[in-house]
């Protein structure tokens, strides 16, 4: 059996990870970062006064969905890592911000996109970063580029 790698991308020469389930995920990630940045736009252009701290961090929410977007569409190692920490930083922000806004309401008076983990968006906020951490996590460069048989086989 060859256990020939090749470095054609970070998810190996048969699986992309902007491919299959990526793609859905992609799109998601795609439309929260419209949904966000229309929001943070209009909520920091029209009534920034009310909340300062919640428009900002909905602005940062945005940023953080169009890096992960672009950055899971984008084929290569730099890219994949780049997913990782967009990823991983979105995972940080909605539990950080979800469990402030829980035990110190008042200092949220208006909701962010990641107010108590992503509560008046479904929970969305909080599934998304944990799936993409996960799909990142089988199309890291070892696993996918070793066959499925030496991967299955204890002995191998």
């Amino acid at each position: 059996m060859s256990t020939r790698r090749t470095e054609t991308s970070p998810a190996g020469p048969s699986r992309h990870r902007n491919s299959g389930p990526g793609r859905l995920l992609i799109a998601v990630y795609g439309i929260f970062a419209l949904a966000a940045t229309a929001r943070a736009v209009f909520q920091i252009s029209t009534k920034f006064a009310e909340a300062p701290l919640a428009y900002l961090l909905t602005a940062l929410a945005a940023g953080v969905y169009v890096l992960a977007t672009v950055s899971l569409a984008m084929p290569g190692r730099r890219w994949y890592w780049i997913s990782v920490g967009a990823v991983g930083l979105e995972l940080v922000g909605v539990l950080t911000i979800g469990l402030f806004s829980l035990l110190d309401p008042e200092a949220f008076p208006n909701d962010t996109v990641w107010s108590l983990f992503g509560r008046g968006y479904g929970f969305v906020p909080l599934l998304l970063p944990v799936l993409g951490l996960w799909w990142l996590y089988l199309n890291r460069r070892g696993r996918a580029a070793e066959p499925a048989t030496e991967r299955a086989s204890p002995t191998a």
